[in-house]
């Protein structure tokens, strides 16, 4: 199981409390862009010290690691740990969560531990809900709105493929009720995708984008020259006189329109 390994910080200062009189260290030099903390864990499986578990994950499956030596630290194998040292008195981090063994120095996350989650999460318990159904938390201003899907976030992002439930990142629930990370999802918008990638259902309302595909538009045909009235198609448009689909339109804004209509339904 990981253990906490004393590092070498600068002097600490001292600071008394009613209790009992806590030094307080200044933050690693070698900052972990995941937590603020003032412990490093010592990995079980390959003895290294990491800031954190993420860190050692990061490392451990890079490119440039074998694959055959890639492995995770499984996130509730930390046996033995507090919130201060027992030999110093150092504060390890201000918000200290004794089921999760997870420290964090910065409280501005406004971090809670979610006991049907089984893990700590950010962002205030009281502006959150755990759904049973789907297993995690959500905003309160989800709460009677979210289409139900049974284990939601317990599956891997279905762009990236990095695990949902534990992860750092941002994520967005599909009005189908398929959650995603909100970058995969910006990602797919660059590339003019806008149904769900496990389901396949659209991902907002795109009525007002159906209504404009609708409509016709006026064609001029480059082989024979006639003119056609034609409905309105993505790929090309068929001339109604020689069949010809080498056509370009010349009346009808559809095709300036529908771009923009998108880019209406996804702001």
């Amino acid at each position: 199981m990981p253990t906490f390994s004393a590092v070498v910080f600068p002097p600490p200062t001292i600071i008394r409390t009613d209790l009992h009189t806590v030094r307080q260290l200044p933050l690693s030099p070698t900052r972990c862009s995941h937590y603020k903390r003032r412990c490093k864990i010592r990995a079980p499986c390959c003895g290294d010290i990491f800031n954190c578990r993420h860190c050692h994950n990061e490392a451990k499956n890079s490119l440039e690691t074998n694959p055959l030596d890639r492995h995770d630290i499984p996130r509730h194998e930390i046996e033995k740990a507090q919130q201060y040292c027992i030999n110093c008195g150092v504060c390890m981090g201000k918000y200290y969560c004794a089921k999760c063994k997870f420290f964090d120095d910065d409280i501005t996350k406004n971090q809670y531990h979610c006991d049907e989650c089984g893990i700590c999460r950010t962002g205030g318990k009281d502006n959150f809900f755990h759904c049973k159904t789907c297993g995690c938390c959500y905003s309160k201003e989800m709460k009677d709105k979210h289409r139900c899907v049974e284990r939601a976030m317990h599956h891997n992002c279905p762009i990236c493929f990095e695990f949902i439930f534990d992860t750092m990142k941002d994520i967005t629930v599909l009005r189908c009720g398929h959650t995603i990370h909100l970058e995969c999802l910006k990602e797919m918008e660059k590339h003019y995708r806008y149904t769900c990638p496990v389901c396949s259902k659209s991902l907002w309302d795109m009525s007002k984008l159906w209504s404009k595909i609708d409509q016709e538009v006026w064609i001029l045909c480059n082989d024979c020259g006639a003119n056609s009235h034609v409905q309105f198609h993505v790929i090309a448009h068929k001339c109604l006189s020689c069949k010809s689909y080498n056509t370009r339109q010349t009346r009808g804004d559809t095709a300036t329109t529908c771009s923009s209509g998108v880019a209406e339904i996804v702001s």
